[in-house]
């Protein structure tokens, strides 16, 4: 008898973050269900709590990036969530999700264009992985990265004008999950969190909640 497919809602920080998530769900064997957030980490704090009931019955993950709000993953998950329904996953990308996307270094030195020892050895360590990015993607010999994803002089912005897209088009097309995860201690423990959930949810009994 064929198994039945597992959906995993997700909800995330942003679109980048939906890349990313789409990428690890595929991977674990699950398919993506609604992705809700992708309005910053406010919105998806006060959200989260909504997202943890629904886990009591469907899975679900939710990624949020460490950034500075706490010295350690724990102590930011601890902050968001005491107790989490056994369908939820709830996941912190150490510092930003753009660490687990360096963390495919001669992957990303390729889709820049730049040397790979550019690209940090240790990306968990880098405390601004979006700031990193941009000062990779200024080095690039391609001029449309530099135009995409460096801001322009006097825009007032952080990033370039079509910094998303890019990275939306790196995780999609080149970024290699399973490499980066030999970088990335939080992007490890987050597939592996990820497998044993879709697992879980193959056993789960009907009569439980199905």
């Amino acid at each position: 008898m064929a198994t039945t497919p597992v959906i995993v809602s997700t909800a995330v920080e942003g679109l980048i973050d939906e890349a990313v998530m789409r990428r690890l769900v595929s991977d674990a064997g699950a398919s993506v269900g609604p992705v809700y957030g992708k309005q910053g980490k406010r919105h998806l704090k006060r959200c989260s709590p909504g997202y943890n009931r629904a886990a009591y019955r469907l899975p679900w993950i939710v990624l949020v990036d460490l950034d500075r709000d706490a010295e350690c993953a724990p102590l930011l998950r601890s902050s968001w969530a005491t107790d989490l329904a056994p369908h939820m996953c709830f996941r912190v990308a150490v510092h930003e999700v753009e660490a687990w996307l360096m963390a495919d270094r001669e992957a990303l030195a390729a889709f820049l264009g730049i040397p790979l020892a550019y690209v940090p050895m240790d990306p968990e360590a880098v405390h601004d992985p979006k700031e990193t990015m941009v000062a990779l993607a200024r080095r690039s010999r391609r001029r449309w990265i530099r135009e995409d994803m460096v801001p322009r002089v006097g825009s007032g912005r952080s990033i370039g004008p079509a910094y998303t897209s890019r990275l939306i088009e790196f995780a999609e097309t080149r970024w290699r999950p399973t490499v980066a995860a030999g970088r990335s201690d939080s992007l490890r423990r987050c597939g592996e969190r990820l497998r044993a959930l879709v697992q879980r949810w193959h056993a789960y009994p009907v009569s439980e909640g199905r």
